[in-house]
Parts: structure tokens; sequence; C-alpha cells
């Protein structure tokens, strides 16, 4: 590999215990072991303010700059990016509210997107080619397809990432965390491992 891969990786889960936590300090971990330049972001130990500001709210014109430095920094990191990974539970088929938030306010137009019109067609703007998303659920997995659609599924593959670009949308589910012991959990962060260091395939 030439120059390094730059990646941005996101916690979105309130409990710095919580396997959502243990995932993240693993995907973090192998991908600067195998020299990824890595930005990590614990959204709530940064605290990422999730309400979008009413000045904000422009879908097709380019987005004016934020009056909040942290969202803005953001912003600048996000348009570098090769590669993202995002890491959240499963909460009534959303991501976190800190996560939503992140996307309405960083992956804004003029940063993430073009928009000629409102019914137009999105151009991506992320460099970022890849996208990783591991989440933590304790539905079945037939249950979650078959009752309710995969929602995350949808949000992630089908609605945020590749309006903006991303064209690699890979997603792994961790399941039932709930009542799971030390072996299967150190399994599934040796899985998780694997799926970072896969990012840096050419």
């Amino acid at each position: 590999m030439g120059s390094r891969m730059r990646i941005g990786v996101y916690l979105a889960h309130p409990r710095p215990d919580s396997f959502n936590g243990a995932l993240f300090d693993a995907v973090v971990d192998e991908l600067r072991g195998r020299g990824a330049d890595v930005r990590a972001h614990d959204l709530y130990a940064e605290g990422f303010a999730p309400a979008l500001a009413a000045a904000e709210t422009e879908t097709v014109a380019d987005g004016t700059p934020s009056a909040d430095d942290l969202v803005q920094a953001h912003r600048a990191e996000v348009a570098e990016l090769d590669a993202v990974v995002f890491v959240h539970p499963n909460w009534w088929g959303m991501p976190p509210a800190i996560l939503a938030g992140w996307v309405q306010r960083v992956l804004v137009p003029g940063v993430a997107y073009k928009l000629g019109t409102a019914d137009g067609e999105p151009a991506g703007l992320l460099k970022a080619g890849r996208a990783l998303v591991l989440n933590t659920s304790d539905t079945p997995a037939d249950r979650e397809r078959d009752e309710f659609g995969d929602p995350l599924e949808r949000i992630w593959a089908a609605c945020v990432l590749p309006y903006v670009g991303v064209v690699d949308v890979r997603r792994k589910v961790f399941r039932t965390v709930t009542g799971s012991d030390g072996p299967q959990r150190d399994a599934w962060l040796r899985e998780a491992r694997e799926l970072a260091a896969a990012l840096l395939d050419a």
C-alpha cells in the first residue's frame, strides 16, 4: 500500500464499558497496527451536539459554516477520509440520536454531496469509497429481516452512504448481545478486527 489510508472510526454508545466500546477499541487498534491513519471519535465522549440548527437545514445549496466548532472540524475531516467505520447499537431500528445528528449536521451539501434541485439526483462528494458498519442487536436475524425489514441496512446501505458517494458498504450485526458469554464476544471482536483489516485491501 502506498500512502496511509485515512479512516474515520465513529462510536455511538453512551457507556464506555459497552460491547460497542470494545468493538470500537478493537477496530481502532487493528487499523492503527496495520499502519492506517485513524481518526477515532467517541461521539459521546466528545460531547457532539446532535440537534440540527435552523441555519443548517439547507438541502440543495451548499451549507454555510456551522457555528459549532466541533461540527466544522468533523466536516473538514470527513471530506478527506478514504474510508469510514460506524459502530453503534440497533435502537428501535435506528442509530442512536447522537449518530443520526452527526449524519444530519456533518454530511451536508457542499461537504458530502451536491444536489442541483430538490428532486434531482445527488452527486456524492466524499472521497471515502468504503464503509464498514458494525451493529449490535438483541433481535434475532430472521425477525429483523422478516418483521422489520432490517431498517439499519436500508438507512446505511440505501439512504445515507450511497447518497454521499460511498459505493462499497459493508455491514455486520453481532447478535444477540444480551446474555452472550466471554468466548462469544472474543470471537466477535476477532471478526471485527478481520472486517476492519479488509478495508485496507486494494
